[in-house]
């Protein structure tokens, strides 16, 4: 199965409006924030975004599962071409300038599409904490990496040790606190991303995904993992103090998103995992205001 294609005769600004259409339909948290970047940062953000947006949807779609790995196979295959300078993909294509501009690694798109390959196999159950910390490092690690290529680009403080312990940090508390928000909907689709070692340690019962929602020991193992994003979020706000301001903005507003979230989870204390845990857009809009226009 090929990539889609698109009318080769689309101007690049056409690409750079429709990616940013995909950004802003999508309801991100972030679009309003990152609308605050100079322009080039701002297009590259967004057409990084598009293409996680692109295979996530692959991932978690309802195809049977063949049909999905087809599916990211071909965007793998999409990936080389767009490396070897013949994108096809009008996403793709929109990401042809950001990989020049920013010298964006290729491995790391194709880091995201490991991360949804294991989703899009059955689902995870239950993985040891090695393996959710590798799943961490792939769906989210990466984008984090690319996003600190383009924030960083000229910033004397952020070297590369630097930028891939933020990415790495900041990438593993953001996707554990959606793990700790979407336990519902992960059990609809077959999905428990909840840490073995963690379950047994709490003694939990379950590992049918659905039946773990009703188990009274969950909440002792959210709390645990929420100890060990907490961790993340303190690192990642560390590091963000030794960079630039501009660097660290964007960085600070999806931190601030997300510990804001993980604030109202435990307060919540997962009496109701099936529910999906929100911040209001008044609440989002005052973090914007609060850490992005300064």
């Amino acid at each position: 199965m090929s990539a889609p294609s698109m009318d080769k005769s689309a101007e690049p600004r056409d690409l750079r409006q429709e990616v940013e259409q995909t950004v802003q339909s999508s309801g991100t948290s972030f679009f309003w924030g990152m609308r605050l970047l100079p322009r080039d940062r701002r297009e590259a953000i967004y057409a990084v975004y598009a293409y996680c947006r692109e295979v996530d949807d692959i991932a978690d779609g309802g195809e049977p599962d063949a049909c999905k790995q087809a599916r990211l196979a071909a965007w793998r295959e999409e990936v080389e071409a767009l490396y070897a300078g013949k994108p096809q993909h009008p996403v793709a294509r929109a990401l042809a300038e950001p990989i020049r501009t920013f010298d964006l690694p290729k491995s790391e798109f194709h880091a995201i599409l490991d991360g949804m390959e294991r989703d899009a196999q059955g689902g995870i159950v239950a993985p040891t904490e090695a393996d959710l910390i590798s799943y961490c490092r792939q769906v989210a690690g990466a984008v984090g990496v690319l996003a600190m290529q383009i924030f960083g680009k000229d910033d004397p403080a952020a070297d590369a040790a630097t930028r891939l312990e933020l990415a790495e940090t900041l990438g593993e508390a953001l996707q554990l606190t959606n793990i700790l928000r979407d336990l519902g909907d992960d059990a609809e689709r077959g999905r428990l991303y909840l840490p073995e070692e963690r379950l047994r340690a709490a003694d939990v019962q379950a590992r049918e995904p659905l039946a773990l929602l009703t188990d009274p020991a969950l909440p002792l193992v959210c709390r645990d993992l929420a100890k060990l994003a907490r961790q993340r979020f303190a690192r990642a706000r560390t590091l963000l103090d030794g960079l630039e301001r501009s660097t660290a903005r964007p960085c600070r507003l999806m931190l601030e998103v997300y510990s804001r979230l993980l604030d109202r989870l435990e307060a919540e204390d997962w009496q109701r995992p099936e529910m999906r845990m929100r911040l209001s857009k008044g609440e989002k809009l005052w973090v914007v205001l609060r850490h992005g226009i300064v």
